[in-house]
């Protein structure tokens, strides 16, 4: 029997989280499989959570406690999981504490039982980008990788039964995954620290070091033969924060100039030049020649819903940036498609969503410089600068901002889907917002 599935079975474990990403859906079919006594709690009811649970009617050894989490779920058990963004103060979380129940996170236990070399990416915008460039470059060399963490869909769990010890795991990590990695005191082989700016800040309470503490749980228990590469932008916030002193792992520092100038990218904007430069030094650090990490580079035709082209309607390019939740993203979206197209104010963009308490005057500077029209989508943020873009209509279904987006575009201008703030409120997830855009500009003419 594997290792993996021996640790697993006849365990009493607690899945704390389902959600309606698949990454839930995938560890219970999993854990299920292994042959764990498997409970699957989450706050939000079974009317939400159907489609998830469908996808798990073939397992009796699943048994259901949603539309909100029970005290005795944490007593008794083995182990419980909990997914991320379930906050660590969490009573439940305590109450398994209390009865010396390890609480444990997928990416972290993944990391731990595959034994294999991971490859951790994080940082508050590009670690998606990142993670997948450096993915992608292994697989043009011809090395065996496993994609996981932060990626839609994928349980990392179920990555397991794919382990081979000559492979890569690629690991992107959000600050809460990263809460999981701090709490079994372990940190990737490889760790790559993309970017530092303000985010999450409702959840993290306005405390900046706070998000940070956790983003750095990425590196703080490395050792003397791992590695640690950190993006220009990030470098300074480690020293800022008091952790350069502890840094035992080989330190390199990347950079988007580090990137020749004659390498030509699909993904457009200097960001994606940083970017690339922090793939690039990652595959240097794992002897990735430099043809195959070229050819990788160059080849990659970006992360869906990260400033993608979807297509181009009656001379009209149109872009999927639903995944840009903070200003910064959203500023490096105009930026890259002016720098792109040549042209200034030719841009409708669609904006607006729900509040993260995140400055947004820089932004809001910008705007002017890049677009013609502003459309924004109603939520708690939109509330917030709506009187600072007084000439914009506010939506309250993405039906109708598309629609009147399309009445104003003209040849040679673009339509970029650019929210600058979370989700919650008009949709269930960025991904959910993303996929019904996509669905109506597929229906444009």
């Amino acid at each position: 029997m594997e290792a993996y599935k021996a640790f697993f079975e006849g365990k009493r474990i607690t899945l704390m989280g389902l959600g309606l990403l698949g990454r839930g859906v995938g560890d219970a079919r999993f854990l299920a499989e292994c042959g764990a006594d498997l409970i699957v709690t989450d706050l939000k009811p079974s009317v939400e959570l159907g489609s998830s649970v469908s996808q798990l009617e073939a397992f009796p050894n699943i048994t259901y406690h949603l539309g909100g989490h029970r005290f005795e779920d944490f007593q008794n058990r083995d182990l419980i999981i909990k997914a991320a963004g379930v906050p660590l103060n969490s009573p439940f979380i305590a109450e398994a504490r209390k009865n010396n129940i390890p609480v444990r996170m997928s990416a972290d236990l993944f990391a731990e039982l595959s034994g294999i070399s991971t490859v951790g990416v994080t940082g508050t915008r590009g670690k998606s980008t990142v993670a997948h460039l450096i993915a992608h470059i292994l697989k043009t060399a011809g090395r065996k990788m496993l994609l996981g963490g932060n990626v839609r869909g994928v349980s990392t769990l179920a990555l397991l039964p794919q382990v081979t010890q000559d492979a890569i795991a690629v690991l992107e990590l959000d600050s809460w995954q990263l809460q999981g990695f701090g709490e079994a005191h372990t940190s990737p082989h490889v760790a790559v620290f993309t970017t530092f700016m303000p985010d999450h800040l409702n959840y993290y309470h306005d405390d900046l070091a706070a998000y940070f503490a956790d983003k750095a749980n990425i590196f703080v228990n490395q050792k003397a033969d791992d590695f640690l590469i950190v993006g220009e932008q990030a470098a300074p916030f480690i020293k800022k924060y008091g952790y350069q002193p502890a840094i035992k792992a080989h330190l390199t520092v990347a950079r988007g100039s580090d990137l020749p100038l004659t390498w030509v990218l699909k993904i457009p904007g200097e960001h994606n030049r940083y970017n690339a430069g922090i793939a690039l030094a990652v595959a240097q650090m794992l002897g990735i020649e430099e043809e195959h990490s070229k050819h990788g580079i160059e080849s990659f035709e970006g992360v869906p819903g990260r400033l993608q082209l979807i297509k181009e309607i009656r001379g009209v390019k149109v872009y999927n940036d639903t995944t840009a939740t903070v200003p910064e993203a959203t500023i490096a979206a105009l930026r890259a498609l002016r720098s792109d197209s040549g042209q200034n104010q030719n841009i409708i963009l669609i904006l607006g969503g729900a509040d993260k308490r995140l400055d947004m005057r820089e932004l809001l500077q910008e705007i002017p410089k890049y677009c013609k029209k502003v459309l924004l989508l109603a939520g708690t943020g939109t509330d917030r600068i709506k009187n600072d873009l007084r000439d914009s209509m506010i939506y309250h279904t993405v039906v109708d901002a598309v629609k009147d987006a399309f009445k104003l575009a003209q040849p040679g201008d673009i339509l970029l889907f650019s929210p600058a703030f979370a989700s919650f409120g008009m949709f269930k997830n960025e991904y959910d917002r993303g996929e019904q855009f996509n669905a109506l500009v597929a229906n444009e003419q």
